[in-house]
């Protein structure tokens, strides 16, 4: 009996706290126009991406937070000026985003007023040459970043053999993102517009974050008519509403449940002085990495030296089974990823 009232009153306990904690998560969006400043992109006869992508972008994000007040909407750009690539990602990952959301405009040197309607991709290997362009044509974004080649490991946005690495990429988010991209292009689609489907293509902005994301092509300003719409305030409100009705599919079908454990949460931060603590190895390198490296897939990790060699670990815990649980969501994109234990920044074997 006594158990019993003692388990009762927890409940209740808990059923008391519970709304305080939910009201404490917010879902957060990052939204990315895409180029901007020094950056035009694609260019039409009477207007430049980056001013279309820019007004679709806070469109969109009006939307989001006019309807609904638990959402957080971060973006990466508010005006007309450059953010390189690494940083576009590194904003949704220390922001721990749930989602991310990019927004460009297409555009073609051949056929040009034939091709028309909207596109959005996810994360992976280019499977046409059509798709490698379009993935090629974005990334040459970073061109304009100094030190790309050393900054994104040796990665050339203009040779095919750099996409290569898309194909042996794992990404624990591609449900998510296909489901958000399938509901953008029907959304389009209602809306009337021409709807090219969902694809893949290797883009690194997507590569570098850590969540659920797509990239959406609103159309292309090489088409004379599609320019026009794009450029009008009916236009740009019509794919900003297209994209947040997907938006809200999404978060209704996910919403708070479909946040990615991080991997520095495994615990709350321990004193650990002197004492033997268990972490995460996922992976060891000649060099030291940037923290928005690729390499890491968005996993915020730290590292020790072992000999000439770094070794990455993420989560930190005195709890067996707590660090257990982290390796498990840890390994689905780090497969062979393992525990270890440390003492006073030393590896314990």
């Amino acid at each position: 009996m006594r158990r019993n009232v003692r388990l009762f009153g927890m409940l209740f306990f808990w059923f008391l706290l519970m709304p305080g904690l939910a009201a404490d998560y917010k879902f957060t969006v990052v939204i990315d126009a895409g180029h901007g400043g020094k950056d035009p992109g694609a260019a039409g006869s009477l207007v430049k991406e980056k001013a279309i992508n820019l007004a679709v972008a806070l469109k969109l994000g009006t939307l989001i937070t006019s309807n609904h007040k638990d959402v957080n909407v971060i973006y990466t750009r508010k005006t007309d000026v450059f953010v390189d690539v690494a940083e576009r990602a590194d904003i949704a990952n220390r922001n721990k985003a749930d989602l991310f959301i990019s927004i460009h405009t297409n555009s073609l040197e051949k056929n040009k007023n034939n091709v028309k309607g909207a596109e959005t991709y996810t994360l992976g290997l280019a499977k046409t040459e059509e798709n490698l362009e379009v993935a090629i044509r974005e990334n040459a974004v970073i061109l304009n970043e100094d030190n790309y080649l050393q900054r994104y490991g040796g990665f050339d946005p203009n040779s095919s053999e750099s996409y290569i690495m898309f194909e042996l990429m794992q990404n624990m988010n591609m449900e998510h993102s296909v489901m958000l991209a399938s509901e953008i292009q029907k959304a389009f689609s209602s809306a009337k517009r021409s709807d090219r489907g969902v694809r893949q293509a290797g883009f690194m902005v997507l590569w570098l974050t850590g969540m659920p994301g797509v990239l959406v092509e609103l159309g292309f300003l090489s088409n004379k008519d599609e320019e026009k719409y794009l450029r009008s305030t009916e236009g740009q409100n019509q794919y900003a509403k297209s994209i947040y009705t997907a938006f809200r599919k999404y978060k209704d079908k996910y919403g708070a449940n479909q946040r990615v454990i991080a991997s520095n949460a495994a615990s709350s931060p321990v004193s650990s002085a002197g004492q033997i603590v268990y972490k995460v190895q996922i992976l060891s390198t000649d060099r030291q990495l940037p923290a928005n490296s690729p390499l890491l897939k968005g996993h915020k990790a730290e590292w020790y030296k072992d000999g000439n060699v770094y070794k990455y670990t993420v989560g930190e815990s005195k709890d067996h089974k707590t660090i257990q649980n982290l390796q498990k969501q840890v390994s689905k994109d780090f497969k062979d990823a393992f525990i270890i234990q440390m003492k006073d920044g030393k590896r314990v074997k």
